[in-house]
């Protein structure tokens, strides 16, 4: 687990509904249990802050660090997907993207993830697709700096033709196989942690399993149902991720809430 990926993580899940800032000494004690440590912590929140995602601040227990409000829209974009609280139907149409791509290889990488994030696959050289337009597309691309077209289009073939081109472009078997193995991996974690165990141990489990169900923000675009295969894995997947991330909320809430107090547990 990297400590820039928890930090998202911690600020999404626990810190954004309360305020979206903590003082640095909270936030070393909240990602020791998911073995980052305090000198990894400091590097990530620096880094943070250069890019424009965390805003230094002085909190009652000190010196710490606000979300900025680009981080608060993405981690709220994020959330809607993770938690699926908003569930959009498909009106049949495509967003259809042609980009060129910067030269550099580190702008490149990172235009290339921000992409997927937000739903698109590559068709070909220079094209991408998603089954929604997301809001925030155009936004990146002229951050990016990079020439770009935009085009919205529904396939002659109906439905049989629109799943034909989701299977083009994105490999449906190896994001199936990638739930299953989410579920097989994070099992023993969760069912682990019962009502007698410690709250620490508890939020442990459920920073693992939210931040491995994150990883799917970069892989699975959400297609609309009628895009999948009968008896997806994302379902059942989805259905084990919602039971057991409620289940250890309250435990995992009461931690955050001795480290933010700066109690011991």
């Amino acid at each position: 687990m990297q400590a820039r990926s928890a930090l998202f993580d911690l600020y999404g899940d626990h810190l954004r509904s309360r305020g979206g800032r903590a003082p640095v000494a909270a936030l070393v004690r909240l990602l020791a249990p998911v073995g980052i440590a305090a000198p990894a912590v400091r590097t990530a929140v620096s880094r943070m802050v250069r890019q424009g995602w965390l805003a230094a601040t002085r909190t009652p227990a000190g010196p710490g660090y606000q979300l900025t409000a680009r981080a608060e829209r993405r981690l709220d974009a994020a959330a809607a997907r993770i938690y699926r609280t908003s569930r959009a139907g498909w009106d049949g149409r495509f967003d259809l993207i042609t980009v060129a791509l910067p030269a550099d290889r580190r702008p490149r990488e990172r235009l290339l993830s921000a992409l997927s994030f937000l739903g698109y696959a590559r068709l070909g050289d220079g094209a991408w697709v998603a089954a929604r337009p997301s809001p925030e597309i155009e936004a990146l691309l002229q951050d990016a700096e990079v020439t770009f077209e935009r085009f919205s289009a529904s396939h002659s073939g109906g439905v049989p033709g629109a799943m034909a081109l989701v299977r083009r472009a994105w490999d449906l078997a190896e994001i199936a196989a990638e739930y299953e193995t989410f579920v097989d991996d994070l099992r023993p974690v969760v069912t682990a942690v019962s009502a007698r165990t410690p709250d620490e141990q508890a939020y442990a489990a459920r920073f693992q399993l939210v931040h491995a169900w994150r990883g799917f923000l970069f892989s699975d675009p959400q297609l609309p149902l009628a895009l999948l295969p009968d008896g997806w894995a994302g379902t059942t997947a989805a259905a084990f991720f919602d039971r057991h991330a409620a289940r250890l909320r309250p435990a995992a809430d009461r931690y955050v809430t001795t480290c933010l107090s700066d109690g011991r547990p």
